[in-house]
């Protein structure tokens, strides 16, 4: 039995969501050979998803989305390779409690924990984006990577997004020399461009405090942001601007495709591959899969599509537990998911069922074993 589970936002990490599943099924089934392999598809949660694979953790003091000091966290093995998630750095777990700040919010920090991870020996690197507090195109990251981005008197420009309206020049040659020899994989779920109907500040700015002007100032600035790049570095920066990633995280996506010369790749494929998911899947006869919620995102390049997906190439049956279950019977079995067991099943108050997550998903993983290992 192989249970690949992402967290249950707000309630149980990917770790806890094994463990209760695990409780539950040998309850039914006492001794049952249960592995588990948490995971993640570059959002938060995916450096706990490497520590529990194994990964060494580290931690960096660096600049939070509105300028106080935060401490990151990320994960680094002994091959040289390490797990950065914007988030620790930047996400929205770093704003003071209900306080947005759509055309300020930077993600320098995220430039400072990618040194960090240079520093501690890293030779390629995982960029797990998505969690975001900020719509800064990646240029507080390339700032504090060694970019220089002036305003007309020379001055570097305003954290955030909104600062990039005063861009008048940009110079890449800074860059930390370290990152022409690291592999850097952008992990992301999000395909958007930067900017457009589908852009970053339209699709995900309202999610961060954006007003519909805010809105529209952020993707003027962006869109600004993008021609001086392309002025310093040339036509690759416009088709960077169109490609799929490059609106991740506030168009951060984009920040790396352009000044760290990233590679997209779906999260969940990349995260997968790093867990070491095809060893332990090679091993198992039922895989048991989830999240907090199964809807129509899940279809979208979530954690659990991708090891149904997975599962199902091998010939292998899978089952989900999560919170709350969003998506027809039909749906589900087009992802390759024989059948969903939702919490808000056993608890129908949302409130309850978040603070009850542990209890009933060990109570659905009973039900489970019972319909399919008894």
């Amino acid at each position: 039995m192989l249970i690949a589970a992402d967290k249950f936002k707000g309630s149980l990490t990917a770790v806890e969501v094994a463990e209760h599943v695990t409780a539950g099924l040998r309850r039914v089934v006492p001794g049952l050979d249960v592995a588990a392999v948490p995971v993640a598809d570059g959002g938060d949660g995916t450096t706990a998803a490497a520590l529990a694979a194994g990964f060494t953790r580290h931690e960096a003091r660096v600049t939070g989305p509105t300028g106080e000091p935060v401490t990151a966290t990320f994960a680094l093995r002994e091959d040289g390779t390490a797990v950065v998630e914007m988030a620790e750095a930047s996400g929205l777990q770093h704003l003071p409690k209900g306080v947005f700040a759509p055309l300020t919010a930077t993600t320098y920090g995220t430039g400072e924990l990618l040194l960090a991870a240079l520093d501690a020996g890293a030779t390629s690197i995982v960029f797990g984006v998505g969690g975001s507090a900020t719509t800064d195109g990646g240029a507080g990251m390339l700032a504090a990577l060694g970019a220089r981005l002036l305003d007309a008197d020379g001055a570097p420009v305003g954290p955030g997004g909104g600062g990039l309206r005063a861009l008048a020049t940009a110079d890449l040659s800074g860059l930390d020399p370290r990152l022409a020899g690291t592999e850097i994989v952008l992990a992301s779920d999000v395909d958007n461009p930067l900017t457009g109907p589908k852009g970053a500040p339209a699709v995900y700015g309202p999610q961060k405090g954006a007003s519909e002007e805010d809105v529209a100032t952020l993707d003027a600035a962006l869109a600004h942001y993008a021609e001086v790049l392309e002025r310093a570095v040339g036509p690759k920066a416009a088709e960077h601007a169109l490609a799929p990633g490059a609106g991740a995280a506030g168009g951060i996506g984009y920040g790396a495709l352009v000044g760290l010369d990233a590679a997209f790749r779906p999260g969940i494929d990349v995260m997968l591959d790093v867990l070491g998911f095809a060893p332990a899947l090679a091993r198992a006869t039922f895989v048991i899969t989830g999240e907090g919620s199964l809807d129509e995102q899940t279809l979208h390049g979530k954690a659990p599509a991708g090891v149904a997906a997975a599962a199902r190439a091998a010939g292998i049956d899978v089952v989900a537990v999560c919170g709350r279950l969003q998506l027809s019977q039909e749906a589900l079995a087009a992802a390759g998911i024989q059948r969903a067991y939702a919490l808000t099943d056993l608890e129908s108050d949302p409130a309850r069922c978040m603070a009850e997550a542990g209890p009933l998903l060990e109570r659905a993983a009973e039900s489970l074993a019972r319909d399919f290992l008894v």
